[in-house]
């Protein structure tokens, strides 16, 4: 019995250590508020971090108006490229992920071969991956209130906005493209032929991954909100790193998938919501 908890215990470790260290993180923060901070104190405005060209602020009843914004600017994004903006982080993440693509169905077997990854995948299945994901800026929004701490608040609210933005996204590209998850593949492929194939449903096809947009959104608003704390950054995108792993040893997704999940997080969490350049 214990060998088969052990591995489950892992990401709640994780969790635990966060929550552990959240006062103190909080309690630090008070004093040195980040991007995206919009709060009366004129201390605080003028303390905000050099990054953001604008400094957003949000709130409950902000979030509607806040989410309406963001999904305006994704998808008038094109229109920005069409004015020559962008271009090169654009052609970066396409390159990037038409690579991977070519090399998805070499990648595939290796995973469908080993059995090396088996107490990992128990304990980062998609449920537990979910509640990982949900319960940091969850925990941290009830701290807040419990300290009557804004920017925590805020933070969480900010993180919830983001995940919400990357999964309306992540939700259309993935019912237009219904590519195959590596599971619903044959044990001796094709892999090579996987895209407008899946008949499971509307969202639940492979490209590209959900968890993993979920998780690259929520770690870029903890690690750039709480940056003067050197280990936020490493944490969170290690863990959002780890996740999006996963997703590839369970052979729920291809690393394609896994990887434009996370530029997807990345990119609209840092420059549609925290509005960070």
């Amino acid at each position: 019995m214990y060998t088969h908890c052990r591995p489950r215990l892992l990401p709640i470790g994780f969790l635990c250590l966060w929550v552990l260290q959240s006062p103190g993180i909080l309690r630090c923060q008070e004093t040195a508020p980040l991007v995206g901070e919009a709060d009366s104190n004129p201390a605080q405005r003028q303390s905000a971090g050099r990054g953001s060209s604008v400094q957003r602020d949000v709130s409950l009843r902000q979030l509607p108006k806040n989410l309406l914004s963001d999904q305006r600017d994704l998808w008038f994004f094109p229109g920005q490229l069409a004015q020559g903006r962008h271009w090169l982080p654009t052609v970066a993440v396409v390159g990037a992920t038409a690579g991977l693509l070519s090399a998805d169905p070499h990648d595939v077997s290796y995973f469908r071969r080993t059995s090396s990854f088996h107490s990992f995948n128990q304990a980062f299945s998609g449920k537990i991956t979910a509640l990982e994901i949900g319960i940091v800026p969850a925990s941290f929004y009830v701290l807040g209130l419990a300290r009557k701490d804004s920017y925590s608040q805020k933070t969480a609210l900010f993180a919830g906005e983001a995940v919400a933005d990357s999964l309306v996204l992540y939700a259309v590209i993935n019912a237009a493209t219904r590519r195959l998850r590596p599971s619903d593949i044959a044990p001796q492929g094709p892999f090579n032929d996987t895209f407008f194939r899946a008949h499971n449903g509307v969202f639940n096809h492979s490209f590209p991954s959900g968890h993993t947009t979920a998780a690259f959104s929520v770690a870029t608003v903890f690690a750039t909100r709480y940056r003067n704390h050197r280990w936020v950054p490493w944490v969170a995108y290690g863990v959002a790193g780890v996740i999006g792993f996963s997703r590839v040893t369970l052979q729920s997704h291809f690393p394609a998938d896994v990887f434009l999940g996370a530029a997807l997080g990345y990119s609209i969490s840092r420059f549609d919501v925290l509005r960070v350049h």
